[in-house]
């Protein structure tokens, strides 16, 4: 029998050690993929979103076709998924607004998937890692984030537990923060 681990300083579930590991390690994994993801639009100066829209089928393309066409537009999307994925994937590692990370990456991968779905019949000329039918990893990313949002660890491992503390007073935790007293 595996020992759980309480969650007494905030609201939550209490886990086993390996529920909780299993969580946090997804929830990591999942973190540093998107937080990659962004880091590398950010650094390359000729990155754009323009080639992923214009390769949309299906339901959203004309929206795609006309985000393309008005380069203010373009700048936005092309901010807000670089910063997005930076911020999803941030959160994400360090436990902070775990569950808010979550609901954003769902929304953000479930737009990735409907503007460029995987059905039979839709051919893109970018490369993609495998062949893929219906299912492709961003709907995996979404169920695991899914997972993620219905079973929290931020409040137990991550920086949530700070942020949702209920019980403790607000002098002790600016002591816990300057490192004047132990959290426990």
């Amino acid at each position: 029998m595996q020992k759980k681990i309480k969650n007494n300083h905030a609201r939550g579930p209490n886990y086993t050690t390996a529920q909780l590991t299993t969580l946090v390690v997804l929830r990591i994994l999942i973190g540093w993929h998107i937080l990659y993801e962004g880091i590398v639009k950010v650094l390359n100066p000729y990155w754009s979103s323009a080639g992923y829209l214009l390769e949309s089928k299906g339901i959203f393309s004309g929206l795609a076709t006309s985000i393309v066409a008005s380069p203010t537009a373009l700048r936005i999307v092309d901010f807000l998924n670089m910063w997005g994925l930076i911020a999803i994937g941030l959160g994400l590692i360090a436990g902070c607004l775990t569950r808010v990370a979550s609901i954003s990456g769902i929304v953000l991968l479930f737009l990735y998937y409907a503007f460029n779905p995987s059905f039979i019949g839709y051919t893109y000329s970018t490369p993609v890692e495998g062949s893929y039918l219906i299912v492709n990893k961003n709907l995996i990313e979404i169920c695991a984030l899914f997972v993620l949002m219905l079973f929290p660890t931020g409040t137990i491992i991550g920086l949530d537990r700070l942020i949702f503390i209920k019980k403790k007073p607000k002098k002790r935790i600016l002591k816990i923060l300057l490192g004047l007293e132990e959290f426990k």
